[in-house]
């Protein structure tokens, strides 16, 4: 029996050192609202939607430079050489001409630099709708993109809950089988007294102290999910990963009503942010057809020029300044732009199918959420008749024992149902939270109802 107290020594040492090393770490108390506003704040999901953001607000100022002026400036400074002229127009009377080629030669200016510049401008006055139909499609890309990234933002706090709620089952269950150890050290001395004045056997002892040996085992367990659950929260919440989380626990498990199924894929239709992404990207698809078929079309933009030019000797040219319109068309987009419209009408096809696979999907997710929510709710009612069982169980038993009706392995079994049923139940109410908040997020409301309720409460 001695090296089974050793034993049972070793093992609680080993389960309260790391309680006492964690006790000594930072501890920060958290609602679910305050985590869920550092999450959205570290979240390298949100950067990356911003970018994104960004990048599209970007592609569409593009779009809109178009109608602006172009404006080319050219100019240089030449040196030029001295070219050697001879000029021979009558090669019979060299002699005769030598004077005059001479005369002709000293009498050329000589020029060895030259300056000029060039201003250009073009204004588009009219390209077949192409700038237009472009930039309104670039908008409601950009729109898309917007949105895209608060469906994302949905996602991320969906994840931040569920995460909240880890932690809190991971609390719950460490309190438990802490709990439940209490109970097991507790029946070991008892059983030891016992079995020193002869009362029971041996093995009903040795049978305590082996529950008294798993339930330090599962202390450990449950520290050790515990640490890690809290490190990847910390990790999520940008907060340094010794950080001890302790979350609120007042509101878990405590049931509401939610809309009619009917009101929940409505409400998701008109709120779902990745469906009005999909119908974005279909009035951007069509604005894009438009602006293929605008290839067909002429251009005419307003033009116009300034020339200024210095040849030292030579030449000096300034103030010529030219205004015109200018017409460009591409006759062979007459037969080349056939396969581009083609081409842009079936991504508009391509966007209403996405649209209407996602209206399928929505009314999917919905279901399943409003279903699985329901299921949650029934089962905290069913588990909480087994809480009641599982104790009144483990009274007749543990009474039967003491009359010598049941075996010590009886009493442990339905010690441990008790335990099971209890930890059921905790885990339940974490889940039926996180399943009501998954409906909302389904149907595209759920950050809005945070920030509604953190409001509320302030």
């Amino acid at each position: 029996m001695n090296q089974t107290f050793k034993k049972a020594g070793y093992l609680m040492a080993l389960a309260t050192v790391p309680a006492i090393l964690w006790a000594q770490q930072p501890t920060k108390s958290l609602s679910l609202n305050e985590a869920i506003e550092l999450g959205l704040g570290h979240s390298k999901k949100l950067l990356l939607s911003d970018a994104a953001v960004q990048q599209a607000e970007a592609s569409l100022q593009q779009s809109r430079d178009a109608k602006l002026p172009d404006l080319k400036v050219s100019g240089a400074y030449l040196y030029l050489a001295q070219p050697h002229l001879d000029l021979k127009f009558n090669q019979d009377n060299n002699d005769a001409g030598s004077a005059e080629e001479e005369s002709s030669s000293s009498s050329f200016p000589k020029v060895n630099q030259a300056v000029y510049g060039m201003l250009s401008a073009s204004m588009p006055l009219y390209a077949g709708g192409k700038i237009s139909n472009s930039i309104k499609s670039a908008e409601y890309l950009a729109n898309a993109t917007k949105l895209d990234a608060k469906n994302e933002k949905e996602a991320v706090v969906q994840n931040i809950i569920n995460a909240y709620y880890n932690l809190y089952k991971a609390d719950a269950q460490l309190k438990l089988v802490k709990e439940n150890l209490r109970t097991a050290e507790q029946r070991v001395k008892d059983f030891s007294n016992l079995e020193a004045n002869g009362i029971i056997a041996r093995n009903d002892l040795m049978k305590a102290e082996l529950q008294q040996s798993n339930m330090e085992l599962a202390v450990l367990d449950a520290q050790n999910n515990r640490k890690i659950t809290n490190f990847n929260f910390n990790l999520m919440l940008g907060l340094d990963d010794s950080t001890n989380i302790q979350v609120d626990t007042t509101q878990v498990g405590t049931p509401a009503s939610v809309e009619s199924l009917s009101e929940l894929i409505e409400l998701a239709r008109s709120n779902r942010f990745d469906y009005l992404a999909t119908v974005e990207r279909s009035q951007a698809a069509a604005y894009n057809t438009k602006a293929v078929q605008g290839n067909k079309y002429p251009t005419i933009a307003l033009t116009g020029g300034y020339v200024a030019a210095n040849v030292p000797k030579a030449l000096s040219l300034y103030n010529a300044i030219n205004v015109g319109v200018g017409v460009s068309y591409d006759l062979g987009a007459l037969y080349k732009n056939g396969a581009k419209e083609r081409s842009a009408k079936t991504q508009e096809r391509i966007q209403e199918i996405k649209r209407a696979e996602l209206d399928d999907d929505i009314q999917t997710e919905v279901f399943q959420a409003y279903n699985n929510y329901t299921h949650q709710l029934k089962k905290l009612d069913v588990l909480q008749k087994a809480i009641e069982q599982a104790e009144e169980n483990y009274r007749i038993t543990k009474n039967k024992y003491d009359n010598a009706l049941a075996t010590a392995t009886e009493l442990f079994d339905a010690d441990v149902a008790q335990l099971q049923a209890r930890i059921n139940m905790a885990n339940a109410k974490a889940d039926a939270a996180v399943a009501y908040n998954k409906i909302y997020e389904t149907v595209g409301v759920l950050n809005k109802r945070v920030h509604n309720l953190s409001t509320a409460t302030n």
